[in-house]
């Protein structure tokens, strides 16, 4: 029993370790977007509030449907952490980059897995769990 419980110790730490690197889950993701994201796409991301220029801001439960049916992982976590401007003002969309940093999780982005900070891949798998058709 006792060299059971040497050789589980280090298989536990190494599991520990490992967790950090597990994707996160649409619930943490939806913490991440009640904190940033409500004010201007309302709570359920069905885009509510007028902005600059008397624009809505965009359902995003219907980002897959207005991509052919596929949600676009590279296209939407660009334009929450800012990379996507240019089509978009900042005075529309705010640039979140600064408020997305934290430890990297691997996220598969058009076939590479790809290091990503994990709030922007929690609010990235949320995104992608709200979606219709």
């Amino acid at each position: 029993m006792k060299r059971l419980a040497v050789v589980a110790l280090p298989v536990l730490a190494l599991l520990a370790s490992c967790a950090a690197d597990l994707m996160p889950t649409a619930q943490e993701g939806a913490q991440v977007y009640a904190d940033n994201c409500t004010a201007c796409h309302g709570y359920r991301g069905e885009g509510s509030a007028r902005l600059v220029g008397g624009q809505s801001a965009p359902d995003l439960t219907r980002i897959a449907a207005r991509n052919g049916g596929t949600f676009p992982r590279a296209q939407v976590m660009s334009q929450i952490d800012g990379y996507g401007h240019g089509k978009v003002s900042r005075e529309i969309m705010p640039e979140f980059g600064l408020l997305l940093q934290g430890d990297s999780v691997p996220v598969e982005v058009d076939g590479v897995m790809t290091p990503t900070p994990r709030p922007l891949a929690a609010l990235m798998v949320w995104l992608e769990s709200i979606q219709q058709g």
